[in-house]
C-alpha cells in the first residue's frame, strides 16, 4: 500500500484525525475525544500532528504530541498513536513514530516519551524491542482504576546502549496481578525495563541499570 505519512493541515484533515482517534479506541463519550482545534494549536506551537493517508486520501493512522520539560530536560511527549484496524500490521505505526521523532528533533528535543499498557504485550514488544525505547517509570492507575501504565523514554539521536543486567520478571502471560507486582518491585529499585518476550503461557521482562 502506497501510504503517505506527513504533518496534517487544514480543518478537514484534523477532523478526520479526531474521528479516527475515537473510532480506534471505541470512545463514545465526548469528553474522551480530541479537539481538532487543539490539534491545530499543537501543530503551530512545537507539537506534532501527523497522519498516514492511503492512496485515496483516507486517514488510516494518526499520532499527536507536544513539547514538555522534566527537571530541565526538554522532551517530546507522544500522547497517542492510532492505526485503523484494517491497516494494522503494515508498519504504519513505526512510520508514524519515525515521523513524529523527526518533528521532535526539530524542536530541540533529545528524547520522546509516552505511556503504554504494560499488559498489552504486543505494544510492549513494539516499544521496547522494535523501537528500542526504555521503560523508566511504573504509573499505577494512571487514568483511574485499572489503567496501569509504563512511561518510556526513547533516545531520538542514538541507539539504546546496553546497561547492567538487573534481573528478569517471569510470570504467567494472563496473570496481571503477578505482572503488576513484579513491575512495581523492579521499578522501585531504579531498574529500567528494556525487553520482553512472551508466548501463549509465559511472559519474561528484562531489566537493566545504567552503567555506573
Amino acid at each position: 500500500m502506497d501510504v503517505v505519512v506527513r504533518e496534517l493541515d487544514g480543518p478537514s484533515e484534523l477532523t478526520a484525525a479526531a474521528r479516527l482517534y475515537r473510532s480506534v479506541f471505541g470512545y463514545t463519550q465526548p469528553e474522551y475525544g480530541v479537539s481538532p482545534r487543539l490539534l491545530a494549536a499543537l501543530r503551530e506551537n512545537s507539537g506534532s500532528v501527523i497522519g498516514a493517508l492511503d492512496p485515496a486520501g483516507t486517514m488510516i493512522g494518526f499520532c499527536f504530541g507536544f513539547s514538555a520539560v522534566d527537571r530541565g530536560e526538554l522532551y517530546h511527549y507522544s500522547q497517542a498513536a492510532v492505526v485503523d484496524a484494517a491497516a494494522q500490521g503494515l508498519g504504519i505505526g513505526r512510520r508514524l513514530k519515525q515521523a513524529q521523532a523527526q518533528t521532535a528533533r526539530g524542536t530541540g528535543a533529545r528524547t520522546m516519551r509516552w505511556t503504554f499498557d504494560p499488559y498489552a504485550l504486543r505494544n510492549a514488544h513494539f516499544n521496547l524491542n522494535v523501537l528500542g525505547a526504555t521503560g523508566i517509570r511504573f504509573l499505577p492507575d494512571y487514568y483511574g482504576g485499572g489503567t496501569d501504565r509504563v512511561l518510556v523514554s526513547w533516545d531520538l539521536w542514538h541507539a539504546r546502549k546496553p546497561g547492567v543486567p538487573a534481573g528478569t520478571l517471569e510470570s504467567p502471560a494472563t496473570d496481571r496481578a503477578a505482572q503488576r507486582s513484579g513491575l512495581e518491585r523492579h521499578f522501585a529499585t531504579g531498574a529500567r525495563w528494556t525487553g520482553v518476550t512472551h508466548d501463549a503461557d509465559r511472559v519474561t521482562c528484562t531489566f537493566e541499570n545504567d552503567e555506573s
